[in-house]
Formats: structure tokens, sequence, C-alpha cells
């Protein structure tokens, strides 16, 4: 029997840059897997009016996995870094299981050095991610250091359908990011389709790994 899984999103263009790319794509190649939506862009516009994640919004969020769970849910994927820290004070709530997208490629960068680069298009995205890879480095023991670059503005290009100059702006940081670090992160979904040469050192772009992710737990249950 098919799992269900709902995804909590918070920018209104995320069927073409996160749903067919990303989302739907894995479940067409696995199969049993029916997904529905959720969709708030006042999630994220709050959250950058707020610098970070506030209880209103938290609270929110919280509705909407709850009413996901109602409806027969058997997990929740968050596809926005920025909001993550509402999804872990979600988690207890819950009696399914509920992750943000990006979790596993903070511990693919833990795993991969101690020097870890982190590049965004928002900025409030860096913080968010930023709080989970030191979380999984303290899990292991592990001290890590953080380098941030943000291409501000790349993120508003992207949703007005300009995705080569949205990628032209992130390279502009990206390939002497890639000479500081031992690895990088990217900190959001928005920019897992980013077009670049090959890089030094490793980068994690979040997408697959984080529906694999949620496949496991749903079918842990």
């Amino acid at each position: 029997m098919a799992k269900k899984l709902y995804t909590i999103n918070t920018v209104n263009n995320f069927m073409d840059i996160i749903y067919t790319p990303h989302i739907k794509k894995y479940a067409d190649e696995v199969g049993n897997l029916t997904v529905y939506n959720i969709m708030d862009d006042s999630l994220l516009r709050s959250t950058l009016d707020d610098g970070g994640v506030s209880p209103a919004t938290a609270s929110r969020m919280f509705n909407y996995a709850k009413a996901a769970e109602e409806s027969g849910a058997d997990g929740i994927i968050v596809t926005c870094t920025s909001v993550n820290l509402a999804t872990k004070w979600i988690r207890p709530f819950l009696n399914i299981p509920i992750i943000n997208i990006e979790e596993p490629v903070a511990e693919m960068a833990v795993a991969a050095g101690k020097k870890i680069g982190i590049i965004a298009t928002l900025p409030t995205s860096p913080a968010a991610i930023e709080r989970v890879i030191r979380e999984k480095a303290a899990e292991l023991g592990k001290e890590v250091e953080i380098v941030i670059r943000v291409a501000d503005g790349a993120f508003d290009v992207l949703c007005a359908g300009d995705r080569p100059r949205h990628d032209a702006m992130i390279r502009e940081h990206l390939y002497s990011l890639a000479d500081e670090v031992d690895c990088i992160a990217c900190a959001q979904i928005s920019m897992s389709l980013l077009e670049h040469d090959e890089l030094k050192v490793p980068i994690f772009k979040i997408g697959r790994s984080g529906m694999e992710r949620i496949d496991e737990l749903m079918n842990k249950q």
C-alpha cells in the first residue's frame, strides 16, 4: 500500500522549483508514494521579516502538520530550510515522522570535513542550516568551522523566472568558497539545480537525500 507523504512549502512557485524536479521525480521512481502538498508563502515572509522563526509562525506550521496527520499522512517533509526550527519544535507533538529536507545534507557535510562552507540566496537559511550542522557535529563530538556566503538577490531572480542569472549570481561566490573549505552545503532546495563547473571539494545539494530519509522513516512505522 502506498504511503501518504505531505509536504509543507513556503514559496508559491514550489511546483516548478521543488515539487516537479525533486518530490515528484522521487515519488515516480519509487512508485509506492502518494504526495499531497501544503503551501503557505506567508511562513517564509514572516520568517524573513522577523529574522527567524517566531512562535506565531511555528504555531501556523504546527496547525498544518496536525491537519496532515489527521488527514492520514504517514510522514511530513518541510521543504524550507529557514523554518527548520519550527519543525524541530513540532516533532515531539506528532505521532508520525516529520523532517526538514536539508537534515541529511547537514549530516553529510559534517562527515566530509571540519571546515564547512554554506552557500545561500536568502538571509535566514544560513543560520538555520548552520544550527543543524552544529547539532549533528555535537552528536559526534566533532568541532566544525563554518564559512557562509550569501548571493543576495538571487532567490528573487529565480522566483522571477531567470534561472541562468540566479545560477550566475551563486557561482560568483561558489568558486571562491570552494578554495576555503573542505566541503560545501547548499542552504536551500531552490539551489539544487545549480549548474557549475567541477569543484575541488564535495558540494551537497538538498533534495533526494531528504526524500530518501522521510521514505525510510515512514516505512519503519
